[in-house]
């Protein structure tokens, strides 16, 4: 059996202040809160899911709220920008016009590495790139959440490619293609002048949701994770069984890991790779629709069974957040 990644599953960011990070996420941009639990290592903590309308894989943008993390500080080896899929070339002249609107930090609209794109920065100054589907071919997108603020025909339908940034791309670049079999695409000029070009990888199916876009920077200090900052990113794997040969081929090649861990909502596997970005493969189910029923997705705490005995304990401790849609 041939071990093969389908695309992004999710991406985990750090927030400072959770109820701002609802607001900004479901109000600003129209996600929805898809599920409203714990951090499992650290239960003091939320960790807020965002998706589309049935928080499918391939559209998960997560967040654990660190209310005394200091501010990011970008740099190198780092998770340097996410990126977000939109339906079409025309939902970015909507967005440009929504965020000067709403006052959101962004830039203007323009092609990078074939597709139109636009970039914008959250109400903490986390990098973001909305990227245009008009032309992909690749990993089928999300369903926008039908009561976003944002009209259907110009929602977010899923993640696009993640942006690293590291000392050595050749390090990155390896076990991207060596170990986790990703195919390098081609490349596309970097936007700061002096740098080498972007190179760009691609999984499964291919396309915008199965991307990750490695650039190497020799003019850039170690990034000092914070807020604003990205925790990790994950990869899709089909299903469990695929995932315990991930744990033992990624054990086979002698790289630190977690071994196989279950999250509840889907099985995983954490590991660094060479420039120290941290990895997640996880699975596509179970889902999100395991304790909770789909209509009410994220309107209350939800603990999976291993944490539910001390509901009473995290419930007491966690600042309340108000997450009505």
């Amino acid at each position: 059996m041939t071990l093969t990644l389908k695309g992004l599953h999710h991406v985990s960011a750090i927030t400072g202040n959770a109820q701002e990070n609802f607001r900004f996420y479901t109000e600003v941009l129209g996600l929805r809160l898809i599920k409203k639990t714990v951090n499992q290592d650290d239960i003091s903590v939320y960790h807020l899911f965002y998706g589309d309308e049935k928080g499918n894989p391939g559209t998960e943008l997560t967040f654990f709220e660190l209310p005394m993390a200091g501010r990011n500080r970008a740099g190198n080896n780092s998770i340097s920008a996410l990126s977000l899929r939109v339906p079409n070339d025309a939902a970015l002249l909507y967005w440009e016009q929504r965020f000067t609107e709403l006052d959101v930090k962004h830039g203007t609209i323009q092609t990078i590495g074939g597709r139109q794109t636009l970039a914008f920065r959250d109400h903490e100054g986390q990098r973001f790139i909305l990227v245009s589907d008009e032309n992909d071919k690749g990993v089928a997108a999300g369903i926008p959440w039908a009561k976003s603020p944002v009209p259907a025909e110009y929602g977010i339908i899923g993640l696009g490619p993640a942006h690293l940034s590291v000392e050595s791309a050749e390090h990155t670049a390896a076990v991207l293609e060596q170990l986790l079999g990703f195919r390098r695409k081609g490349t596309y000029p970097s936007t700061i002048a002096g740098q080498p070009d972007v190179i760009v990888f691609e999984t499964g199916e291919g396309g915008s949701g199965a991307e990750v876009h490695l650039e190497e920077r020799n003019d850039l200090e170690q990034e000092h994770l914070g807020r604003g900052g990205v925790h990790h990113v994950a990869f899709r794997v089909d299903n469990e069984e695929e995932l315990k040969q991930w744990v033992q081929h990624i054990r086979t090649a002698q790289l630190p890991n977690s071994g196989f861990v279950d999250r509840f909502y889907f099985r995983s596997l954490y590991f660094r790779e060479p420039n120290g970005i941290l990895f997640e493969l996880a699975t596509d189910g179970p889902g999100f629709a395991t304790d909770e029923p789909m209509e009410s997705l994220g309107e209350s705490l939800a603990l999976p069974p291993f944490l539910e005995s001390k509901r009473q304990q995290i419930e007491a401790y966690l600042k309340p957040l108000d997450t009505r849609q």
